[in-house]
């Protein structure tokens, strides 16, 4: 959709543009006057070759160094950096004379590198390479540096995990991932490398320079004779624009829609992993503090489905990476069975990964992003595509694919390698609910065909119960309960548990032994083990209260609260309860309606003032 531009906006920009282009439509005009014999066109032609060889060899220089430079500054904290960020930017502020008398005091013949080297260093190409890299090094710092800052962290600890050690990661992830960036500080380095005048001039005013020796033509022949000289300069400015337009122009994302997967049933399944799974089951004693916050987590468990649930800035992920090597923690003891995990690098734990933003590799295709494992096999890789209803979408980029494709897509690349640990944070929170629900039955699917651990980060109770068999719960860095996933749904230790288990309909009551005590003669017959006596905080969905005329409970209708789905509170006993009601209910109204006990969460409570709300 083609929007308008507010004026007087339109106007503005227009003449801007008009003066920027002008001097060439005067520099044509001028064509029919200019003295084109008065050139030296062979001394013209040397002084380009200077200027393209210098600002290349200079354009190099500051990539081999100021890449790593900018690397350091992104990701290395202090006050001490952040002043050397400081200084390395000063080369843009300074006039290029002042640029060019600082570098005469390293490199002049009688500082100690002009006597060392015999002067060789002004007044010749080394001269003009060192005064051009000065002038435009900090254009490539500072787009690497603004790269590497603005970078998706998990895209190296994806790659990690896939058995990339650290400089391959670099290789093949990182710089990838910010070449786009990269590309365009290399390009202004260039750029103002090669119509650097005043640093050049100062310190190597011999070879000439393209800038250098229109200078020179100038001071000689005067204006008319300048057009030739300036040609070879703006021909190079066109040719240097076109190619950064190429370079820098992405396709056109497709138009991508959110439809549900097809069926796990509808497609042929991948052979199981080579792997199997940990016979002693994950073991997990870890320690890390991170400014404030402090996490500590002991956690064993056989089970082969396993989630980790709890509220966000609980230290969930923390623990996952933990446990994939991508943090250092202060102490840790991380086994899989007879593997010790934590004495491992990365690369080396065999485990699978799938962050929250699925850290798809900007500059491959979905078929590059299944390659992408170290000792990835390609007809495994081919089958889990088919596996996963992928095939039509390898040659597709990231930005061309939905949501749920990208998380099937990091969800296979996890997989390319044989595994005896999925790790999944969050892989559902940015789905909408239909194709959260859909991924969800999928990832059962897999779970039951996979001899591996999964674990499961989550915060969404109903997502944790389908797709483990135990929980974790953890809250402020500390757990709070664990144990298999449905005792811990039916009896969480306390309040702040139940309520990360998904109770909201929250009321009082008096437990003796397999009895719930409501008050005012309402008892309720609780399942499965007994309850501790004494007072207890209670919950049941109001999805599984029904009002109905032959109901079992009798109440009054306190109050009706609207919305998409309506619901009364309805007092039972000593206590109100919301219930989901589709009659047409009146406050003071008497109803009667059944419950089901077997969805009834209880939790100790402690009485009086002090009781939990």
């Amino acid at each position: 959709m083609l929007r308008k531009v507010p004026s007087p906006l339109p106007w503005l920009a227009g003449l801007l543009a008009v003066y920027l282009i002008a001097p060439l439509a005067a520099g044509v005009q001028a064509a029919a006057a200019t003295r084109w014999r008065a050139v030296d066109y062979a001394t013209l032609a040397h002084a380009c070759a200077v200027s393209l060889a210098s600002a290349s060899c200079a354009t190099l220089l500051t990539a081999l160094c100021g890449i790593p430079l900018g690397l350091a500054l992104a990701r290395v904290p202090g006050r001490a950096m952040g002043l050397l960020g400081f200084l390395v930017q000063l080369p843009l502020a300074l006039p290029p004379l002042a640029s060019g008398v600082l570098l005469l005091f390293m490199l002049g013949y009688n500082s100690p590198l002009g006597r060392l080297t015999n002067g060789g260093l002004t007044d010749s190409f080394a001269g003009i390479v060192l005064a051009e890299a000065f002038v435009s090094a900090p254009f490539v710092i500072i787009a690497a540096r603004s790269a590497f800052a603005s970078m998706d962290p998990a895209i190296e600890d994806v790659a990690a995990t896939l058995g990339r050690r650290r400089l391959a990661v670099f290789w093949r992830a990182t710089l990838p991932a910010v070449r786009p960036a990269l590309l365009a500080g290399l390009l202004l380095a260039w750029l103002r490398a090669f119509g650097e005048f005043g640093a050049t001039v100062m310190v190597a005013y011999h070879p000439y320079s393209l800038p250098v020796y229109t200078y020179v033509e100038f001071g000689d022949k005067g204006l008319p004779a300048m057009l030739p000289v300036l040609l070879p300069a703006i021909a190079l400015a066109l040719i240097i624009v076109s190619l950064s337009s190429t370079f820098g122009a992405r396709p056109a994302a497709r138009p991508v829609r959110g439809r549900l997967p097809p069926s796990p049933a509808a497609r042929p399944h991948a052979p199981a992993q080579a792997t199997a799974t940990a016979a002693g089951g994950l073991q997990l004693e870890v320690d890390k503090r991170v400014e404030d916050f402090e996490l500590t987590v002991q956690w064993s468990s056989r089970a082969r489905r396993l989630a980790i649930l709890g509220p966000s800035g609980s230290g969930k992920s923390l623990t996952l990476k933990l446990i994939a090597g991508l943090e250092q923690a202060d102490r840790a003891v991380i086994r899989l069975g007879a593997r010790d995990l934590a004495s491992l690098e990365p690369s080396a734990r065999r485990i699978g990964y799938v962050p929250q933003s699925y850290a798809l590799f900007p500059h491959l295709d979905v078929g590059g992003q299944l390659r992408f494992p170290a000792g990835a096999d390609p007809a495994r890789a081919e089958r889990w595509l088919e596996r996963l209803g992928l095939t039509e979408l390898a040659r597709r980029r990231p930005t061309e694919l939905s949501l749920g494709q990208q998380q099937r897509v990091a969800l296979a690349r996890a997989l390319v390698r044989p595994a005896e640990l999925l790790l999944l944070d969050e892989p559902f929170s940015a789905l909408d609910a239909p194709l959260r629900a859909a991924l969800r039955r999928e990832m059962r699917t897999l779970q039951a065909e996979l001899p591996i651990v999964t674990l499961l980060v989550t915060h969404d109770p109903q997502e944790a119960v389908q797709l483990a068999d135990e929980l974790l719960l953890l809250a402020g860095g500390r757990p709070l309960q664990s144990g298999p996933a449905a005792e811990v749904l039916r009896r969480p230790v306390n309040e702040l548990a139940a309520r990360l288990l998904g109770a909201d309909n929250v009321a009082a009551g008096i437990a003796e032994s397999n009895r719930l005590i409501l008050g005012r003669g309402v008892i309720l017959e609780v399942p499965g083990a007994a309850v501790p006596n004494g007072p207890v905080g209670w919950s049941v969905p109001a999805e599984r209260i029904w009002v109905h005329a032959g109901g079992a409970h009798a109440g009054a209708v306190e109050a009706l609260i609207a919305g998409p789905f309506p619901q009364a509170s309805i007092r039972l006993g000593d206590t109100c309860i919301r219930a989901a009601c589709g009659l047409d209910l009146t406050p003071g109204q008497r109803c009667r309606f059944d419950l089901d006990t077997e969805r009834l969460q209880i939790w100790p409570r402690r009485a009086g003032p002090a009781a939990e709300h």
